[in-house]
């Protein structure tokens, strides 16, 4: 079986919601405070020296690590779970998957630990990580189509949708903001298989707060 070594509500519940998705099973593993100097942070680097979630040891041993990368590894076998190949749905799926994780990502990285990239400026950099964040989620917006990200057909491209919206700038924003993402994410955290996930990383907290 995979282990999954994350934080519930992290970017690990991305792939939480992709592996169920797929009906994949795999035993979590917590590691809050992987961040910080302490025993949970060994775990994870004895694991993946990078020492980043999401980290997923296969069954033959070895490690899989980035989200995009773990969706690319879910469709080898799971095809359905992506549009067709060489439909113009597919090229914007491929798009967005590589877009949220090159663009979104990092305002995360800096903006959660500004202090480690401009000591000398650290909240100016977090509020421009912020303000930068939030014009890429008014962009995404605009992509999306709805029921899901890319119309009536779920893809692993919705766990992104689902995760994100609870993460800053948090629930409220993007239902005023980005509308259309919130709808979405909305309308994939009433899907029956997902419930146990979601709750585990309390997803479901936003659908509620909106």
């Amino acid at each position: 079986m995979l282990t999954l070594y994350g934080v519930p509500g992290w970017g690990s519940a991305i792939s939480e919601v992709m592996l169920t998705m797929a009906e994949i099973p795999y035993h979590f593993v917590d590691v809050n405070g992987f961040d910080n100097p302490g025993p949970q942070h060994d775990v994870l680097e004895q694991i993946n020296p990078l020492c980043q979630v999401p980290t997923l040891r296969l069954d033959d041993g070895s490690v899989m690590t980035e989200s995009a990368a773990i969706a690319l590894m879910i469709l080898d076998t799971h095809p359905h779970l992506a549009p067709p190949i060489g439909t113009s749905q597919r090229a914007l799926f491929q798009r967005l998957l590589v877009w949220l994780v090159a663009n979104v990502y990092p305002t995360f990285t800096y903006a959660d630990y500004p202090e480690r990239f401009a000591s000398d400026a650290p909240e100016q950099l977090k509020n421009s990580c912020i303000a930068y964040r939030k014009t890429l989620y008014q962009w995404l917006d605009q992509q999306l189509v709805g029921p899901y990200a890319l119309g009536d057909n779920v893809t692993l491209l919705d766990a992104y949708i689902v995760v994100i919206r609870t993460w800053g700038p948090r629930p409220a924003w993007f239902t005023e903001n980005t509308p259309r993402l919130s709808a979405i994410a909305d309308h994939i955290a009433q899907r029956e298989e997902l419930q146990t996930v979601l709750r585990s990383n309390d997803l479901l907290t936003a659908q509620n707060a909106n």
